[in-house]
Order: structure tokens, then sequence, then C-alpha cells
């Protein structure tokens, strides 16, 4: 074997040394991080398009899905998420849109009658529950200004029960661009 032969060798070596590396420490500093990161519960949370929301207390942002126009805060073991989007028609059609969302998923049903809501800056809209297996929900639509919001909150019941009042809290201070 001559010297071009060592040295390619060597440099292959190295290669795959770094390469390793980057195979197993790259996951390893990904599983270190948190996947949720705690918010402030007293300031307003950008959602995207200019609409905000103050977290309720204990809340952490899951940073893994969270992106503008799609928020995830989780409470414990309770999901919340909002969902901002344009939409032309009306609110019956949104609150239509979000109970198809909901019952699309195999097990999911929507329980009980929708109720007309508001949040605390004036904007109406629909709120209702629903149920899938092992976790129970809640649902709202708000619709102003050619933005809908589309929010549901899930959990266990023993764990969904004591936060409900704080997420109704949040969900009011819902707050759409001028």
């Amino acid at each position: 074997m001559g010297w071009h032969e060592i040295r390619n060798l060597g440099w292959s070596a190295g290669i795959l040394v770094l390469v390793g590396s980057l195979a197993l420490g790259l996951p390893a500093v990904n599983a270190a991080l948190p996947a949720a990161r705690p918010v402030p519960a007293d300031r307003p949370y950008p959602l995207g398009s200019g609409v905000t929301v103050v977290p309720p207390p204990g809340a952490r942002l899951d940073v893994t899905t969270s992106v503008p126009g799609r928020t995830l805060f989780v409470l414990g073991g309770v999901r919340y998420l909002l969902v901002v989007e344009p939409f032309d028609g009306t609110l019956d059609e949104a609150a239509a849109e979000v109970r198809q969302k909901i019952t699309a998923n195999r097990g999911y049903q929507v329980t009980g009658p929708e109720a007309v809501t508001a949040t605390r800056h004036g904007v109406v809209g629909r709120l209702g529950g629903y149920s899938s297996p092992g976790r129970d929900g809640r649902y709202a639509v708000f619709l102003a200004r050619g933005l809908a919001v589309q929010v549901t909150i899930a959990g266990a019941d023993l764990e969904l029960r004591p936060a409900l009042s704080a997420l109704t809290t949040s969900v009011s201070s819902l707050e759409f661009p001028p």
C-alpha cells in the first residue's frame, strides 16, 4: 500500500467519524432540548395575522409544532391549540368546519349543543364540546375582519376540569387586529 492509499484511508476514516458523530450527536442534542418552553401569562402572545391571546398561567409553548398561524400551548397534560386563518364565510360556516375537522378523526365526536360565546373584546363566536378515546375536549371558533380563530382544548378529564377556568379566561382574551 502506497502513501496515497494510506492518506485516502485516513481521510475516509476521518469523514466516517464526522458523519458518525453527527448521526449520534444531533439526536442527543435534540433530545436534551425541551419541546415546550414557558410563556409569560401576563402579556398577549402573537398567534399570527395580528391576532393575540394571553396564555393561561403555567402554559408552555410547544415549539416543535407551533408556527405563525398555528400555536400549541401545553398545560400539564392538556393541549390548547389555536389556529388563525383567513376565512371568507360566515361564523356558522367556520363552526361547521371546526366540527368537521374534529369528527374526521376516528373515534372523535361532537357532544351536546353549541353555545354562543364572545371574547372580552366583543368578538362573537361559537363554543362546543367533543370527546375522543380517553380524552374530553372543548372547541371554539371566532370570526372577525376576515380571520377565523379555531380553538381546540383536549385532555384527560382529571387534568382538563381543573384547567378549564384558566383556559376559558385565555380564550376570552383573544384579540383581533383593528
